[in-house]
């Protein structure tokens, strides 16, 4: 999912993104190098991207191509990639590499059997490169089947400069002065902001920033474990408190009715686009690259983001999210398969989508360089020295049925939370059932 999606700050503090280190070099891909041994092969590969981010991926797969001689064919999944997935290993026409965005999803499709452990070229990659954080997302039972290319940092509130100023306001360091602040744009005559309700993952992400910072990172953890119940007081105080917010027809673009049907890049051009209709949208670093290739915004002049405020008494959130490579053993080609993800574990592999932007990688070994502005350098460089110290996105950790599928469980729930937020209780139960349900306990 963009999610999917799924990052930037400018330089911003412990900016989360701790996403810790994801790819690493490692150098040649196969046992040729670019002598294009795999020259005649081709694989499959399945993702949720479309847009500007499948092309910006395509252009990474054209310079493996380039590298190996091995083809590629991108096969846009949509956000129910597990389901996709599932279909087309049961008709035979399985895909030999899939960039699994959740790691619920991870874990379901290594417990099925449907994937191959990683290459020990890829595994020293990571062990070189990565913070630990990312070999535990990417591994189930100890075995390494994810390769975590893309992160996302998910607690970044993005802006245009121009609306805030005229408003005269000020990025707010606080839950309470945002929705001060959204007010005071609002009485500008601009909605405060842009809500893509349409797409449910969106909500899951407004919900974890809030949860972690005012229930903390142990409460988040058991949380997303599903050790605590979704009835606990914590998820109805975060709801209440997200629910601030979404009741106020006055702050949303279009009310709740009209985020209901903006889905996430209609959210973003509500703010960039030629008609602006709201002052900030809530999501990801993959904001900036929406600003800037589908409206022609100069990220930090044109675009700009301030942390997600802590809320109550609590520590500013750092929640991250991640795109994992992983191989199915159904697909026809593991060779290059394997030697795709090795590639991907490199910081050339890297450096040629963050040249493209829209992408930051927890790659210690890309070049700063590589980013074409100096807020996502700023970002990408909190996220490599931040280590462990982030939390991924909670309904990514989940089973899919509940955190990750379009029309049902946590993304459905909270769409009908933004449609009427005036019961937090009766919410967090049906959060709990669904959740209950799909844990299986």
């Amino acid at each position: 999912m963009m999610r999917r999606r799924t990052t930037l700050l400018t330089g911003c503090t412990a900016l989360v993104l701790a996403l810790g280190a994801t790819a690493c070099g490692g150098g040649p891909v196969s046992a040729g190098g670019g002598d294009k041994a795999l020259d005649g092969q081709s694989i499959t590969v399945a993702g949720v991207w479309s847009g500007t981010e499948q092309k910006n991926f395509q252009k990474v797969l054209d310079a493996f191509t380039e590298k190996t001689g091995a083809k590629t064919q991108f096969v846009s999944t949509g956000d129910n990639v597990s389901t996709v997935v599932g279909s087309k290993i049961e008709g035979g026409n399985a895909p030999d590499v899939v960039m699994v965005p959740q790691v619920g999803v991870l874990k379901q499709f290594a417990q099925k059997g449907w994937l191959k452990p990683l290459s020990q070229k890829t595994e020293q990659a990571v062990d070189a490169g990565y913070a630990p954080v990312w070999k535990k997302y990417g591994s189930v039972d100890g075995t390494l089947y994810g390769l975590y290319f893309k992160a996302a940092h998910k607690s970044t509130v993005w802006y245009s400069p121009e609306a805030l100023e005229q408003a005269g306001v000020k990025p707010p360091k606080s839950y309470d002065e945002l929705l001060k602040a959204g007010q005071t744009v609002s009485d500008s005559g601009l909605a405060a902001f842009s809500v893509a309700g349409q797409d449910g993952w969106t909500l899951t992400d407004w919900f974890e920033n809030v949860y972690l910072s005012q229930a903390g990172p142990e409460k988040y953890d058991a949380l997303a474990a599903h050790k605590l119940k979704w009835t606990d007081a914590s998820v109805v105080d975060a709801l209440t408190t997200l629910g601030k917010l979404f009741k106020d027809k006055q702050l949303i673009a279009g009310g709740q009715k009209g985020a209901l049907n903006t889905d996430f890049p209609g959210s973003v051009e509500k703010v960039f686009g030629p008609e602006p209709e709201a002052g900030m949208v809530y999501e990801g670093d993959f904001v900036a690259g929406v600003a800037k290739d589908q409206f022609g915004k100069k990220v930090g002049e044109d675009a700009n983001f301030f942390p997600f405020p802590a809320v109550g008494g609590g520590e500013a959130p750092v929640v991250s999210g991640g795109d994992a490579a992983v191989v199915l053993k159904d697909g026809k080609n593991q060779k290059a398969a394997q030697a795709l993800l090795e590639y991907l574990a490199t910081p050339e592999a890297s450096a040629v989508w963050a040249e493209a932007g829209g992408f930051l990688s927890p790659n210690k070994k890309l070049d700063l360089a590589s980013y074409g502005d100096d807020v996502t350098r700023a970002t990408a460089k909190s996220l490599v020295e931040a280590g462990d110290s982030v939390r991924f996105d909670m309904s990514d950790q989940a089973p899919a049925a509940f955190g990750g599928t379009k029309g049902t469980g946590e993304w459905k729930l909270l769409q009908d939370f933004l449609r009427d937020p005036s019961d937090p209780k009766g919410t967090a139960a049906k959060l709990e059932a669904a959740a209950a349900k799909a844990y299986q306990d």
